[in-house]
């Protein structure tokens, strides 16, 4: 069972939501959730391999590629040789934040909140949004990059070299046992399945305008309208 509000905002019945000070964390997925893109998609279709690329995220997000690094290993051969000047145009051009975004994150950090943001896209896009909204952790993958031009693989870091949805939980963990709190403690945001992990691993999982296979699952979804909602919840 679940009640909706008229502005696409629903929760799904269970026990009631706890206070916005019962939480000491909150963890985010970056693409399509805190951004209005998919930056694997903006790459590829700047460099001409749009529909290629784009084909295997939409099988990867509705869950159809059930292994995120399979995929996002598929899509970067794909990207081979593309220059990477064509990061800086996807930030320039491609990259806005969802509604509400700011408006969620500044307010988790004035009640206290510790933010992590953890992605299965790249360094080079998760820095700026991180600097932009406060986070406090941050992990995504690097591209490699040689002689200019994206080499269609990721660089090795000391915890792996792709984030998947194992990862996203594993991170949200860590740093609830870094800064001392429980994982009923965390709240979780994603849209794609491979955020199904840390959401689970978390007290309240929120799907942002998500995959129906996301919002089944989630205590709270947000099906229209901006993340701000999530505040409505927790008083």
């Amino acid at each position: 069972m679940t009640t909706s509000a008229p502005d696409g905002l629903v929760l799904r019945d269970g026990p009631a939501l706890p206070p916005l000070s019962h939480f000491k964390l909150a963890a985010f997925d970056m693409d399509s959730t805190l951004i209005g893109i998919e930056c694997i998609d903006e790459i590829a279709a700047l460099a001409g391999k749009g529909t290629e690329v784009a084909a295997i995220t939409e099988a990867a997000m509705r869950g159809e590629i059930t292994d995120f690094k399979d995929s996002l290993r598929r899509r970067l051969a794909i990207l081979a040789g593309v220059p990477a000047s064509v990061l800086d145009r996807v930030l320039a051009e491609r990259l806005t934040f969802n509604p509400g975004a700011r408006e969620l994150c500044a307010a988790l950090k004035a009640a206290g909140l510790k933010l992590v943001l953890v992605s299965g896209g790249f360094t080079f896009f998760t820095r700026y949004v991180a600097a932009e909204l406060g986070m406090d952790f941050v992990r995504s993958n690097e591209l490699e990059i040689a002689d200019g031009a994206l080499t269609g693989r990721v660089v090795m870091q000391d915890w792996g070299d792709i984030c998947d949805g194992e990862q996203k939980r594993l991170m949200l963990l860590a740093r609830c046992a870094e800064i001392g709190c429980r994982p009923d403690q965390a709240i979780a945001v994603g849209d794609g399945a491979n955020d199904l992990p840390m959401m689970g691993a978390a007290g309240l999982s929120v799907a942002f305008h998500a995959k129906p296979k996301v919002r089944e699952q989630a205590r709270v979804a947000i099906n229209a309208g901006g993340l701000e909602q999530l505040l409505t919840l927790l008083r």
